[in-house]
C-alpha cells in the first residue's frame, strides 16, 4: 500500500496542472455547499430568535407609525424611529376591549451617533413594573433591577473602558450586553422609561426629535399578552376600529419575515444544489477523460506486472486525495469569505441574520468535505469502470 501512496503522489506532482484544476474544481463545489449552508443555516437560527424575542401577542402604536414596517425595521434592521402617543390616548384606544390580559408601554428615541458605533441608535425604554417582553430576556445575562442611568446594550454596540455611554448629555452606566439575536436588536440600547424621558427631554433642546409632544406622558408603543381563550387576530382588529393607535400581531411579523426567508432560503438552497451538481459533474468528466488519456500508462503498469486492483486502487487513491484536498481546501477559503462578511449580507437581505453555534458549523464543514467526497466518489466508479473495461494488451500493441 506505502507503493500505491508514493506512486499517486508523484503521479499528481507530475502533473501539477491538471492535479491543480481538479482540486480547484472540488474546492468550488465544497465553497459552494458550506457558504449556501451557513447563511440557510443562519437565517433559520435569526428566524427562530425573532420569534423567541417579541415576547408580545400584539403590539400598538400609534396610526402613524405605519406599524406595518415600522417595528420591523426596528427589529430587523435596527432602523431608528420616533412616534409618541399620550398614555391617556392609549388608555381610551385599549378600554374595553376584550382578551387584554397584560399591558406594557414602551418609549423609542434615536440616538445621536455614539463613540460605540458609527451610525445612530435605537433606544428602547420600558417599564419595568410592567414589562413581560424584555426583561425575560435582559434576565440571562442581568439579573438585577435597572437603576437610574442604567442601561444594556445589543451584542454589536462596542464596551469602552470606562463601562459608559452619553446620550443627550445624560450619562449613562452600560450594566451588561446582550447575547447575539441577529436582528436589529443587537445595536440597540435597553433602559427604563424614567431614563429615556430625561434624555428625550433634552433631545428637544438639542435636536428637537421629540417636539410637540410632553415626553412625560408619552408613549411609543403597548406591548399586548393576550388571555388564554382569545385570539391574538380579533383583540387586534378591535383596537384597530379606536381612533389613533394601529395593532399588529407577532404571528404576523413571524409570517411575514417566514415568507421571506423561505424565499431567499430557496432560492439559496437551489443556487447551491445547481452549483454543486455543475461541479460534480465536471469532476466526474474530469475526471473520466484524465483516466482515458492514462489507459496506456495504466497498461504498460499491466505489463510489468501490476495488476488491475492496484491500478484501480492507484486510480482511486489519486482521485481521493484530490478531492480531499479540494473540499478541505473550499472550506477553508469559504469560511474566510462568509464570517467576516456576516453583517454584510444580514444587511443586504434584510432578514434576521444570526450564526449556527460552533457544533452546527462543524458538522456543516463536515457535510461540505462529505458532499465533495461523494463528488469524487462517483467520478471514481466511472474511472475504475473505464479502467476495468480496458484491454492492457491491445492498447500496448496500438501504442507500437
Amino acid at each position: 500500500m506505502k507503493f500505491i501512496f508514493a506512486l499517486a503522489r508523484k503521479n499528481l506532482i507530475k502533473k501539477p496542472y491538471r492535479t491543480l484544476a481538479m482540486i480547484l474544481l472540488a474546492a468550488l463545489a465544497a465553497f459552494t455547499v458550506f457558504a449556501g449552508s451557513i447563511v440557510v443555516l443562519s437565517l433559520n437560527n435569526g428566524l427562530k430568535s425573532y420569534g423567541e424575542r417579541l415576547g408580545a401577542d400584539v403590539m400598538v402604536v400609534p396610526s402613524e407609525a405605519r406599524t406595518s414596517g415600522s417595528f420591523d425595521d426596528i427589529l430587523l434592521q435596527g432602523i431608528t424611529g420616533n412616534y409618541y402617543i399620550t398614555e391617556a390616548q392609549l388608555n381610551r384606544a385599549l378600554s374595553g376591549v376584550e382578551g387584554i390580559e397584560k399591558v406594557s408601554t414602551q418609549f423609542y428615541l434615536a440616538s445621536v451617533t455614539a463613540s460605540c458605533c458609527s451610525s445612530k441608535l435605537q433606544i428602547i425604554g420600558f417599564d419595568p413594573e410592567t414589562d413581560f417582553t424584555v426583561q425575560p430576556w435582559i434576565r440571562e445575562r442581568y439579573s438585577e433591577s435597572l437603576g437610574d442611568g442604567d442601561i444594556i446594550v445589543g451584542a454589536d454596540i462596542t464596551l469602552n473602558s470606562s463601562m459608559t455611554l452619553q446620550f443627550y448629555n445624560v450619562k449613562c452606566k452600560i450594566v451588561a450586553r446582550l447575547d447575539k439575536t441577529g436582528t436589529g436588536l443587537d445595536t440597540a440600547v435597553y433602559t427604563t422609561i424614567e431614563t429615556i424621558r430625561q434624555m428625550a427631554e433634552n433631545a428637544v433642546i438639542l435636536e428637537h426629535l421629540t417636539e410637540g409632544y410632553d415626553v412625560s406622558t408619552s408613549v411609543s408603543a403597548a406591548m399586548i399578552k393576550v388571555a388564554d381563550g382569545f385570539d391574538a387576530q380579533s383583540v387586534a382588529g378591535k383596537i384597530n376600529g379606536r381612533k389613533g393607535v394601529k395593532a399588529t400581531t407577532a404571528q404576523s411579523y413571524v409570517s411575514g419575515v417566514a415568507s421571506g426567508l423561505n424565499n431567499v432560503a430557496g432560492a439559496i438552497g437551489a443556487m447551491v444544489a445547481v452549483v454543486w451538481l455543475l461541479a460534480a459533474a465536471l469532476i466526474v468528466v474530469s475526471f473520466v477523460m484524465v483516466c482515458n488519456e492514462r489507459m496506456k500508462e495504466f497498461a504498460v503498469l499491466r505489463a510489468m506486472g501490476a495488476s488491475s486492483s492496484m491500478n484501480a486502487k492507484l486510480l482511486l487513491t489519486e482521485i481521493f486525495a484530490v478531492t480531499a484536498i479540494g473540499a478541505v481546501t473550499g472550506v477553508i477559503f469559504s469560511a474566510i469569505v462568509t464570517f467576516p462578511l456576516t453583517s454584510l449580507i444580514k444587511s443586504a437581505l434584510s432578514l434576521p441574520y444570526l450564526l449556527p453555534s460552533f457544533w452546527a458549523i462543524a458538522l456543516t464543514v463536515l457535510g461540505a468535505i462529505a458532499a465533495t467526497l461523494v463528488a469524487g466518489a462517483v467520478s471514481a466508479l466511472f474511472a475504475v469502470a473505464r479502467l476495468n473495461r480496458s484491454d492492457a494488451g491491445l492498447m500496448l500493441r496500438e501504442d507500437a
